[in-house]
């Protein structure tokens, strides 16, 4: 059962900032409430006051430019994300990772700053993003600050963000020439959360030939979306072979930290791990080649 609670619709930024600063002892924001209900309605979490930023459409954006990147307002649903022909142009992956997130219903409501906000280790934008070498904008009455994505998240469910603070922005600059990405979920049934998910991107050098750049991000495999660091230098320098993927899958799997639950045991997913670790690093390392 929901507790009561006060509520505010921030028709603005601005308006929204003020309403945060003056009751962050107590409150939540909410923009489509996706995540947050089920959270109030089993009670574990219990706001005195939610603040609605739905109604603020300057948080609602997508921009692009070829050489700072792509911004995306916080408020900005999976929906508009998905359908946008910018993104399919430019970043591709985005596209096929929001079109299997959840169902039709819940992106076209659910915002892609409250997904980042909410930190499931089990979404799907995290990874992606984290790959895609994001980062994101927070502005409070006092400040502005930008973090990369991977240190926004800092636990189950939780994130840098202090009292009083909002985030406003993703931003994904450019993709470097001659890199591609890919991403995949292991799940069960099609648009569920994924049991354990991967995304790598991977930048050849000026020749095709040798790696130069490699991120390998792991989803629902730690408290939080994950680089697996030591399988991202196993590629650094190297030529495309098996014996090579098989290494990556290995370290990839002992980087993980997953837990079990009534979804997959701990040895289950760090044998996923493996398995989409060496796929996702084929895939992209072929679309990178593709470019070349």
């Amino acid at each position: 059962m929901i507790r009561d609670f006060a509520y505010f619709r921030a028709k603005t930024k601005d308006e929204a900032l003020d309403l945060l600063d003056q009751h962050k002892d107590d409150c939540k924001v909410i923009c489509g409430g996706q995540s947050l209900l089920i959270l109030m309605r089993q009670g574990l979490v219990a706001p005195k006051n939610l603040i609605d930023i739905k109604a603020a459409k300057e948080l609602s954006y997508i921009d692009f430019n070829k050489k700072s990147g792509l911004r995306i307002g916080a408020a900005t649903t999976h929906r508009e994300i998905e359908k946008s022909s910018l993104i399919k142009e430019h970043y591709p992956l985005l596209t096929e990772m929001e079109q299997n997130l959840a169902s039709i219903q819940t992106r076209n409501w659910g915002s892609i700053g409250g997904n980042l906000c909410h930190a499931d280790p089990a979404g799907d934008p995290g990874p992606v993003l984290v790959a895609l070498n994001a980062s994101v904008k927070m502005a409070s009455k006092q400040r502005e600050r930008t973090k990369p994505l991977e240190e926004f998240f800092v636990d189950f469910f939780e994130t840098i963000l202090e009292p009083g603070e909002l985030l406003v922005e993703i931003i994904v600059p450019a993709i470097p020439p001659r890199t591609a990405l890919a991403y995949e979920k292991f799940n069960i049934i099609k648009n569920e959360l994924g049991i354990v998910s991967v995304a790598a991107s991977i930048t050849l050098d000026a020749k095709g030939a040798s790696c130069k750049e490699a991120r390998v991000v792991l989803g629902a495999a730690a408290p939080k979306p994950r680089r697996a660091k030591e399988a991202e230098k196993l590629l650094i320098g190297q030529k495309l072979d098996d014996r090579l993927l098989e290494k990556v899958g290995e370290k990839a799997s002992k980087e993980a930290e997953p837990v079990t639950d009534i979804h997959a045991t701990e040895d289950y997913r760090r044998y996923l791990v493996k398995v989409l670790a060496k796929k996702m690093v084929k895939k992209a390392w072929e679309k990178a080649k593709a470019l070349v």
